[in-house]
C-alpha cells in the first residue's frame, strides 16, 4: 500500500513538472519541411541530417509517407541541413538560421542524380512565420549585441518591436529605474506589468507586480523573441507579450570580449536648474565586463561565462523653497527644542532670492552580475542545458524614496541579491515525439534602509522607537519642503 501511494506522488509530481513545463514556453527551436521530386512527388524515406555549424553536433531523422520532416528541440543557432534520397540528388541547405521560439520551415525538391552532384543551397530567414499563427519578432545575435544601448539594457530593444510605443512619462514600470533600466515595456496595447519574461523557459518576473527582476547582462544573451499577438497555446500566465530569451553557449572555438563605457558630466551640457556658478551635478559611469566560451569538450561540452559591474556615481538636481535666514533665526529661537535641533538638518538657502536651495544630492548605485552557462550534448537524442546569474546590486534613491524627501542627506538606501537558475533537459524520441524538462528558480532579496539613521529620542520625538532608526517623515506644507523618514522603512523583502 504504501509502495503504491509512493508512485502516485510520484506520477503527481512527475505531471505538475511536465504541465509548468507546458505553461512556461520554450526557448529551443526546430526546422521542418517535405521533400519532393522534379515531378511534385513525394520522397519518402529521405535522410535528413540537421547539424550546427558551431558545434559540429547533428541530429538525424527520416521523411515520412507524405515525405515531410520535423527536427525538433534544437537550439538557437546556424545550421546546415543535408538531404539524400536513393536515386535522387544530394541537396545542401547552408546558413539555416533557427531562432529561439521558432519551427523554421525549409523545403527541397531533389532532381535525378547526376554522377555523385550534391547541390549548395542557403538556407535564409523566412518572412512570415508559417508554421505557426504567432505574430512577433525575434531579435538575433547582431542586434542584441551590436545595436548601441545606453546603459546596455536589453528591455530598450523592446520598444523597436511593431506595436510598442515609447512610454508615458508617468509610466508604472517602463520608467527606467537608475543604473537598472526598464523593467516593462508597452506593445500591443498591453499594460507593461502584464509581460511575462521567460530565460531558458523559466519565468524571470516579479510574482507581485509583474516586473522583470532584473536584466541578465546583455553579453550573456544569444537572441530574444518578442511575441505580442495570437500567442501559441504552450504560452500561459500573463495576458500579455510572451519575451522569450535564450542564452549563449559556447562553440567549437573560443571566443571573449572585454569592454568598458564610460560616460562623464565633464563632457554634458548644464541641467536647466543647475545654473553657471553653481556646482554642476555629477554624473559618472563606468560599465565594464568581460565574457569567454568554447569548448570544455569538442562537439560534446561548451562553456560561455560573463561578468559585468557598474559603478555610477550620480548627482540629482535639486531646487526647493527652504527657510529664509528670518525663518531659519526664528525657528533656532523656538521654545521648542526639538524645532531647534531640526533646523540644522534643513540646507541653506544659496540662490538670489534667499529662500530657495540649489543644489545636488548623491544617488550612487553599484552592481555586480556573473552567468556561467554549460550546454552538454549527451547524444544525438539527448541535451543538457543549465544556466546561473547572479546580481548584487547597492542604488541610493535620495530624493525619490517612500517618503519622497526633497532635500540631500535622506532616502533610502536599496541593497538586492537577485538569482536565476534554469536547466533543460530534451530527449527526443522522434520526429513527432519530444519530451522537454524545465526546471529552475528565481529569486529576488532588497533590504530598504534609511540613509540617515538618526536616533528620534535624541531630538526630543517620542513614537514608540528610539535607536539608529531614522526620523519620521517630516513635511513643511507652505514650502513643500519634505525631510526625515523614509516613512516604512527599514523593510525587507524577499520573493
Amino acid at each position: 500500500m504504501q509502495s503504491a501511494s509512493r508512485l502516485l506522488r510520484i506520477a503527481g509530481l512527475v505531471a505538475v513538472l511536465l504541465c509548468t513545463a507546458n505553461l512556461l514556453g520554450q526557448a529551443l527551436s526546430g526546422v521542418q519541411g517535405q521533400i519532393t521530386d522534379q515531378t511534385g512527388a513525394v520522397v519518402s524515406g529521405a535522410t535528413i541530417s540537421v547539424t550546427n555549424t558551431d558545434t559540429a553536433v547533428t541530429q538525424t531523422t527520416k521523411t515520412d509517407a507524405s515525405g515531410n520532416y520535423q527536427v525538433p528541440g534544437l537550439p538557437v543557432g546556424t545550421y546546415n541541413v543535408d538531404v539524400q534520397a536513393s536515386g535522387l540528388e544530394r541537396q545542401i541547405a547552408k546558413g539555416l538560421v533557427l531562432q529561439v521560439n521558432r519551427s523554421t520551415v525549409q523545403n527541397f525538391q531533389l532532381k535525378v542524380a547526376q554522377a555523385n552532384e550534391v547541390v549548395t543551397v542557403e538556407g535564409e530567414v523566412p518572412l512570415i512565420e508559417s508554421s505557426t499563427m504567432t505574430v512577433g519578432q525575434v531579435l538575433d545575435p547582431k542586434n542584441v549585441q551590436q545595436i548601441p544601448l545606453n546603459g546596455r539594457h536589453f528591455i530598450d530593444l523592446g520598444f523597436l518591436i511593431p506595436g510598442s510605443v515609447t512610454p508615458p512619462s508617468n509610466g508604472f514600470l517602463s520608467q527606467p529605474i537608475r543604473g537598472q533600466g526598464s523593467l516593462g515595456f508597452n506593445t500591443a496595447g498591453q499594460r507593461e506589468d502584464t509581460i511575462n519574461f521567460m530565460v531558458n523557459g523559466i519565468n524571470l518576473a516579479d510574482m507581485a507586480n509583474g516586473q522583470i527582476t532584473f536584466q541578465p547582462s546583455i553579453a550573456t544573451l544569444d537572441e530574444f523573441k518578442i511575441d505580442n499577438s495570437t500567442y501559441s497555446a504552450d504560452s500561459g500566465r500573463n495576458s500579455g507579450a510572451i519575451v522569450n530569451m535564450a542564452t549563449r553557449s559556447g562553440t567549437n572555438s573560443y571566443h571573449g570580449e572585454v569592454f568598458d563605457f564610460v560616460r562623464n558630466n565633464y563632457f554634458d551640457a548644464r541641467n536647466f536648474f543647475n545654473k553657471v556658478g553653481t556646482q554642476q551635478s555629477q554624473f559618472i559611469r563606468n560599465d565594464f565586463g568581460g565574457d569567454v566560451g568554447g569548448p570544455i569538450l569538442k562537439n560534446k561540452l561548451f562553456f560561455f561565462a560573463s561578468y559585468e559591474g557598474l559603478r555610477q556615481r550620480q548627482g540629482i538636481s535639486i531646487n526647493q523653497t527652504v527657510l529664509s535666514s528670518a525663518q531659519r533665526t526664528q525657528a533656532l529661537a523656538s521654545p521648542s527644542v526639538t524645532v531647534q535641533k531640526l533646523v540644522p538638518l534643513i540646507p541653506l538657502a544659496n540662490d538670489s532670492s534667499g529662500s530657495r536651495f540649489i543644489g545636488s544630492a548623491s544617488a550612487p548605485v553599484v552592481l555586480d552580475q556573473g552567468t556561467g552557462d554549460i550546454s552538454w550534448n549527451i547524444s544525438e537524442k539527448d541535451r543538457i542545458h543549465g544556466y546561473y546569474a547572479l546580481q548584487e546590486d547597492v542604488r541610493t534613491e535620495p530624493t525619490d524614496a517612500g517618503g519622497g524627501s526633497t532635500v540631500p542627506g535622506f532616502g533610502d538606501t536599496r541593497t538586492a541579491r537577485r538569482q536565476l537558475f534554469t536547466l533543460n533537459q530534451s530527449h527526443v524520441f522522434s520526429s513527432s515525439v519530444v519530451n522537454q524538462v524545465y526546471l529552475g528558480f528565481n529569486r529576488i532579496h532588497i533590504l530598504f534602509q534609511p540613509v540617515n539613521n538618526l536616533d528620534p529620542s535624541t531630538f526630543g520625538i517620542n513614537g514608540g522607537r528610539s535607536g539608529p532608526v531614522g526620523l519620521p517623515e517630516i513635511n513643511i506644507i507652505s514650502t513643500g519642503l519634505d525631510f526625515g523618514g523614509v516613512s516604512g522603512f527599514p523593510k525587507d523583502a524577499a520573493i
